[in-house]
């Protein structure tokens, strides 16, 4: 076979491919190239605590703009928190006597419908967050009306050994407490077109709790023989863990017989602490798919330990069954986060593959930081400067 033809055609290409990288290359340099649509879920918890967003509509309306301009497309917010609901409701009236929390700026309006409305007219998944969980004021209604409902430590206190003695802890094991927090979950399922519900580290027990005489008398009756002493003693903690799963089980099929579609969501502390310190058995959780999506709390500043928590073993495992999206904390009024540090974590998350990030809190995103909150917000905009697919969470 004669070689002219074969470095002909050889030298043909060559030509091809070099004009087409120059057509190339001319073309990026004069148009700009648009951003990748991503489906990154990109989350903010929205609170009643040193933020006041959901005091008015109009300075929801702006949170909900200022999330919609950097990206985000998915928010949290709180709507049950300090033994009261963030919207009108008619279990907790019910059960002790006040609808909505008495905030002034919460008075003669609806916040969730309004977050729901106005979150979707932006793109925005609208996940309701259940953050008080099984947790009360000492001195609320809720708390004084339905003392038998408190559970207690082995010498009869109701708060938690060394934890703040303002709050304490509605007895889970009690089938009035059961049925009382499983239908203010689905009074929010029924009336509300939401994306979503999600319950976090307060969805459990702390482990001194769990010794007044209603579970006492439980174990007892089960086991013939009282607790142990040790409120750590394996099968003890075991056993409690099992009870509340068994009440997430109920959560789950609860809630998808009002609704299939509604994301059960769980924002949990890592499992080696979530368990034998607040009986959160979350893993078990996960596997029998009570829930579909993990929002694991990594409010770590420290980049070894941040990295070490989010390779663990169990959320490797959760990663390849559900979206597990990272919760970062962006900061606290007395303890803000450098924006490098989570800089950092958000580019850590997106090297290993998952679903995404949430941030704790919206108000700690721009505010109480080193830099200057325009700053703070334009090195937001830079980590997630491609646009999500917004068709992936607004709703019809």
């Amino acid at each position: 076979m004669s070689k002219t033809p074969y470095r002909f055609w050889k030298l043909l290409i060559s030509l091809v491919v070099a004009v087409s990288v120059f057509v190339a290359i001319a073309i990026s340099s004069t148009s700009p190239i648009p951003a990748r649509s991503v489906t990154e879920i990109r989350g903010v918890w929205l609170t009643n605590v040193d933020s006041d967003i959901l005091f008015s509509k109009s300075g929801l309306t702006q949170a909900l703009d200022r999330l919609r301009n950097l990206n985000f497309n998915t928010i949290y917010p709180t709507v049950w928190q300090g033994g009261y609901t963030l919207y009108p409701s008619r279990v907790a009236e019910e059960v002790f006597g006040i609808s909505l929390d008495p905030h002034p700026g919460l008075q003669k309006r609806d916040m969730l419908s309004e977050v729901v409305r106005e979150g979707h007219k932006r793109g925005l998944k609208v996940i309701p967050w259940f953050e008080f969980g099984f947790m009360a004021p000492i001195d609320s209604e809720l708390a004084k009306l339905h003392p038998n409902w408190l559970t207690q430590t082995q010498d009869g206190s109701f708060t938690k050994p060394g934890g703040n003695p303002e709050w304490v802890w509605l007895n889970p094991f009690h089938p009035e407490v059961q049925q009382f927090i499983l239908n203010l979950v689905t009074e929010i399922v029924k009336n509300y077109d939401i994306d979503g519900i999600q319950f976090d580290d307060h969805f459990g027990l702390p482990a001194e709790l769990g010794y007044d005489p209603f579970t006492v008398q439980l174990f007892q009756d089960e086991h013939g023989q009282s607790p142990p002493e040790n409120p750590l003693d394996t099968y003890w903690v075991r056993w409690r863990a099992d009870q509340l799963n068994q009440f997430m089980e109920r959560v789950f099929y609860g809630v998808k017989a009002i609704q299939e579609d509604c994301l059960i969501s769980l924002s949990p502390n890592p499992l080696h602490f979530a368990l034998p310190a607040y009986l959160q058995d979350w893993f078990t959780w996960e596997r029998k798919g009570w829930i579909e999506q993990l929002v694991p709390q990594i409010y770590r500043s420290d980049m070894s330990h941040f990295i070490r928590e989010i390779e663990r073993a169990e959320i490797e495992l959760a990663k390849h069954h559900i979206p597990v999206v990272i919760g970062i904390l962006s900061g606290l009024n007395n303890r803000p986060t450098a924006t490098h540090i989570i800089e950092e974590q958000v580019i850590n998350v997106r090297d290993r593959h998952f679903a995404g990030v949430s941030f704790f809190f919206y108000e700690s995103l721009w505010n109480w930081a080193e830099d200057p909150p325009e700053e703070r917000e334009n090195r937001l905009k830079k980590l997630f400067s491609q646009e999500f697919n917004r068709s992936h969470a607004a709703k019809v």
